[in-house]
Parts: C-alpha cells; sequence; structure tokens
C-alpha cells in the first residue's frame, strides 16, 4: 500500500479572524449559577444530616433548623442579586465581571466566619461552610461562562 502527497493547488487561502463570541447570555448565566449552587448545596445538606448534623444553629438563643428550603434560598437569591448586578454593571464596562468574581468568591470565603462562629456541632459547621465556599465557586463559575464561550 503506497501513500501519495496530494500536491499543493495553490496560495493558502487567508481565512477570516475568529471573532471572539461573548459568553452565555445573562439569563442562562443566572439559571445555571443559582441551579447548580442549590443542587450542590442539597446534596451537602442530605450528606450532612446522613453523617448525623444537628443541622441546627442556634442565634441569640433561638433555634433554627436548616431546612431544604432555607438552603435553596440561601443558595439561589444571593447569586442571583449579586451576579445579577456584576451583569449589570458589565454592561457599562465589561471589567465588571473580573471584579465581580473576585468580590464573590472573596465574600464566599469571608462568610464562612459565621458558621465558624455559630457553635453549632462540627457537622453543621462543616456543612454550612462547605455551602457558603459552593455558593462562591457558583458565583465565579456562572460569571466566567458570561466573560468566555469556547
Amino acid at each position: 500500500m503506497s501513500s501519495s502527497a496530494v500536491p499543493n493547488s495553490g496560495p493558502a487561502v487567508p481565512t477570516a479572524p475568529s471573532v471572539q463570541r461573548s459568553g452565555l447570555a445573562w439569563w442562562k448565566v443566572l439559571v445555571v449559577g443559582a441551579v447548580g449552587a442549590a443542587v450542590v448545596n442539597l446534596v451537602v445538606l442530605a450528606v450532612a444530616k446522613l453523617a448525623g448534623a444537628s443541622l441546627v444553629v442556634v442565634d441569640a438563643g433561638e433555634e433554627h433548623a436548616i431546612t431544604v428550603g432555607g438552603v435553596v434560598g440561601a443558595s439561589v437569591v444571593p447569586l442571583v442579586v449579586g451576579t445579577g448586578a456584576a451583569l449589570l454593571l458589565a454592561l457599562w464596562k465589561p471589567v465588571f465581571l473580573r471584579i465581580a468574581q473576585f468580590v464573590g468568591g472573596g465574600l464566599a470565603l469571608l462568610s464562612v466566619a459565621g458558621p465558624l462562629s455559630s457553635g453549632a456541632d462540627g457537622g453543621t459547621v462543616a456543612a454550612l461552610a462547605l455551602m457558603h465556599i459552593t455558593l462562591g465557586v457558583a458565583v465565579v463559575t456562572a460569571l466566567e461562562l458570561r466573560r468566555h464561550r469556547r
């Protein structure tokens, strides 16, 4: 079996420069981020419950149970509000997407101090801390989806 090279048929044809398309539509970014954060945090809640965490936080002497609805609300509302604000600001200056990634991730890491100082059992503290970090990752990832699509 022999192989033969195909002769060059002429000069190379110039191609159009690649066009950088913007990432996902704003509403898709919000949906992907919110659903992703909520699903992961519900998995964390389920694992914590199976592991025997009390899932109760005492605040000012009152006990507050961590519920499915509370987890969904605490996952979706901050992400939609913060990411939505970043998307609106990015209409004016696109650099706000990158700034919002740092701010959102940083605030999520700082908010871990709440569960760590809550006085709850170790499993509850670990679950809440992981939920806060998950929200930060969801914000950074959602905004990255808006910044780039490959």
